[in-house]
């Protein structure tokens, strides 16, 4: 289980997100920036490496500096 805030990817897809909570036996998760959470279940988690945090992050900043997101 990840501690609260930990970054951790979603092998389902491969997005990193940020853990924040439980739902019953699923993970809650949010998008990097912020967003809409989504729900997934433990197995299908795991710790994201410092480069992958480093480039959600950095997807995130410039498209918000294209004015993508708020």
């Amino acid at each position: 289980m990840p501690s609260e805030g930990a970054y951790v990817v979603d092998v389902r897809t491969g997005t990193v997100g940020r853990y924040v909570g439980q739902a019953g036996q699923a993970l809650r998760l949010r998008p990097v920036g912020g967003g809409r959470e989504w729900v997934c279940t433990p197995e299908k988690v795991r710790p994201a490496t410092a480069a992958e945090r480093i480039s959600a992050k950095t997807a995130y900043e410039n498209a918000r500096s294209r004015g993508e997101v708020p």
